[in-house]
Formats: C-alpha cells, structure tokens, sequence
C-alpha cells in the first residue's frame, strides 16, 4: 500500500486556485497554476510566491550546541553573527552527501535553526540524533509546527512592505534575518531564496502563513508551482539534493568545494574524504552543458563523448525559460570537464552536440549586497 501524501498548510489554497498537483518528497504540491513560463518570467520581472511549507525545521541548542552544529556541518560557523544564515552541507564519512541545509544563528547564545530539505526531514533529524552521542545537545524537529511562504523577484521587498507592513526587509543584507512578531506568533523573515533573484523567506506558524498567503494573493502577488522553481534555481546554477548532490555526490563533485571548511578546528564529519578529493581528484565532475539544437535534454539522458562512448549523465534540462537555448547539467568523467570541452548529449535515439560551459546559465539583475 503506497503512503498517504501529506499536506501543507496552503494546500486548500492550491485546489481552489485549480493548481496542477503532482507528488513531490511525499507531499501533495502545487506544480503550476497559470502555467510554469508565466510564472517564471513574474519572478524574473517583478515577484512571485512559493509555497515551501513542505521544508523541514530542525532546532539545535543547548551547551554543545556550537560544537555540535561545526561538526555535522560543512561550513565553518565559529563567529557566525546573530541573524546570519551560512549554507553548506551535511556529509557520510566517505564524502558523499547527507542533504544541503541553510544553518541559522538564532539571537540567543547556543542555539541554531537548520533548514532542510523536504524529503530527507526523518533522514536528517536521525542523523543529527545519531552523531550527537557527547554533546549536550537538544535536537527538535518542529517541521510540523512551521509553515513557509517564499516571495521571490526584484519587486519581493516593495511587496512585503506594502502588502505586510515588514518594515525589517530593508535592513536585511543577503543571507541575514530577522525575529519578530506578526499577529501575536513568531516570524521569521529571511532573505534567502531558491531563484537566484532577490527575495525573501517567511516562517510563522501555519495559521499566520495563510493569513499572509491571501494577504498576498489579494494584493495580486502571483502564486507560482515546483515547477518554475525548478527552472529559476537551474537557470542560475544552484543545485537541486538528489540531482546534483546524493550520497553519491559530494560537494567537490558538485563545485561546492568553497562551502566545505575541513581546516576548522576538528573539521566535520566526511572532511577527510573531501581533503583527499581536493588533493587526488574526482573522477567525474559536475558541468553546465550548452546544445546546438533545439532538442531538450533531459534527467538521466546519456552524455557521450566524440565516438559516442558514454561519458556522463544528464542530472537536470531543460529549454531555458530566459535564455532560449537547450542547457543541462551533468556528471562527466573528468577528462571532459573543463570548459568549451566538445560533446553529445544523446536525446533517446539521436546525440546532438554541446559544449561544456559555466553552470550559472542566467545571471540576474539583483546585486548581493
């Protein structure tokens, strides 16, 4: 018997919007509603909102909690300010990865949230439980008690100011957040996001997140599905967990090595293996693919070389919403990994040529500050 799909707190919201619904990471989410080119091109152009309810909330603190999170985490957060977020990864001994995760600093001492990816919310709070063993540790997984609206595009902070009255978005810098109230419960704003726009991040209780979510809808924000974040993140390169990173993945492979500090007091966890990655090499890499036709590559198709001997996969493809050009990322033997590098991409039972390229196909308009 397959398991019942949850359910965000949005989602009556979506049906009565007509969005199309498809399963993803065991939730029941809105893939489009006026269609993914439509909504795409509102966060390009101005803002568009995301239902992200689905993310998990894991909270770390107590005496280790410092001690702890350096650990299980890539980056390094000795020093990390208050309202700050770092991004990077949790990893297995021999360098694979757990899940990509944002780690934020809360505004009291020893005590940290970590964002997580929908479908591994169990894999990573057991995993977190079963590598605390030493450290005086609370570790809460309160995904069910947080809902989450991203509202993402060069107009996401006119937007919120006018429509919400969060007078905090202005003072944010990139990665940096806010803790404050709105209609008595707790708020988290953020200026984070999965574009590579402009945008911001809101965590309140469910109750507070459909409040906002009609806020915003009858303030003419346009509601956008999974589908068109997943073209926008791909556009500017950000990598999607079970694509691009997997137990299978590292960082290294993935060109994330800046977000892997194993020169940290007592490094982390897989620090070694990515040391020796580093070091000796990988065998294959992960690279941006540009084709010559028109033909859409997609997840999974093979990656040839000139002779046609299979070289690579395709990770994720598509025909680029912004950019009109058939692009993808894949995972190629290392040999055909640097740039301008010449191959195929075989698209069922024809290979069209490509050229390996930079993997931020898109750069957007928003400077980080």
């Amino acid at each position: 018997m397959e398991a019942q799909l949850k359910t965000t707190c949005l989602h009556g919201s979506h049906i009565s919007l007509g969005a199309k619904m498809s399963p993803f990471a065991g939730f029941d989410m809105p893939i489009q509603y006026s269609g993914i080119i439509d909504e795409h091109n509102a966060v390009r152009n101005s803002a568009g909102m995301f239902d992200v309810s689905h993310m998990g909330e894991i909270f770390v603190s107590g005496k280790d909690a410092f001690a702890f999170v350096n650990h299980i985490f890539t980056n390094d957060i000795t020093g990390q300010k208050d309202g700050s977020v770092l991004y990077g990864m949790m990893l297995y001994p021999h360098g694979g990865t757990v899940d990509d995760i944002l780690v934020y600093k809360e505004f009291k001492d020893n005590c940290y949230l970590l964002v997580v990816n929908a479908s591994n919310i169990e894999k990573d709070f057991d995993w977190l439980v079963a590598n605390s063993k030493g450290y005086d540790v609370h570790i809460e997984n309160a995904s069910e008690e947080w809902g989450q609206i991203a509202v993402q595009g060069q107009d996401s902070q006119s937007v919120l100011e006018k429509l919400l009255g969060l007078d905090c978005c202005g003072n944010l810098l990139f990665y940096e957040f806010c803790d404050t109230v709105y209609d008595n419960a707790r708020l988290i704003v953020s200026r984070t996001g999965y574009t590579g726009e402009d945008g911001f991040e809101l965590y309140s209780s469910p109750e507070v997140i459909c409040k906002m979510w009609d806020i915003l809808l009858k303030g003419g924000v346009k509601p956008c599905g999974l589908g068109c974040r997943d073209t926008l993140r791909f556009e500017t390169g950000l990598p999607l967990y079970g694509d691009e990173l997997s137990e299978d993945i590292s960082p290294v492979m993935a060109g994330l090595s800046i977000f892997c500090k194993p020169e940290k007091p007592g490094g982390f966890i897989g620090s070694e293996a990515i040391v020796n990655q580093k070091t000796n090499g990988v065998a294959r890499k992960l690279v941006g693919l540009e084709l010559t036709d028109k033909a859409i590559p997609r997840a999974g198709y093979p990656v040839l070389n000139a002779e046609g001997v299979g070289i690579g996969v395709v990770t994720t493809g598509y025909r680029s919403i912004s950019l009109d050009k058939s692009l993808c990322f894949a995972l190629v033997d290392v040999a055909y990994a640097s740039l301008d590098t010449r191959v195929q991409v075989q698209v069922r039972h024809k290979a069209f040529e490509a050229a390996v390229v930079k993997k931020r196909f898109y750069k957007t308009k928003y400077k980080k500050q």
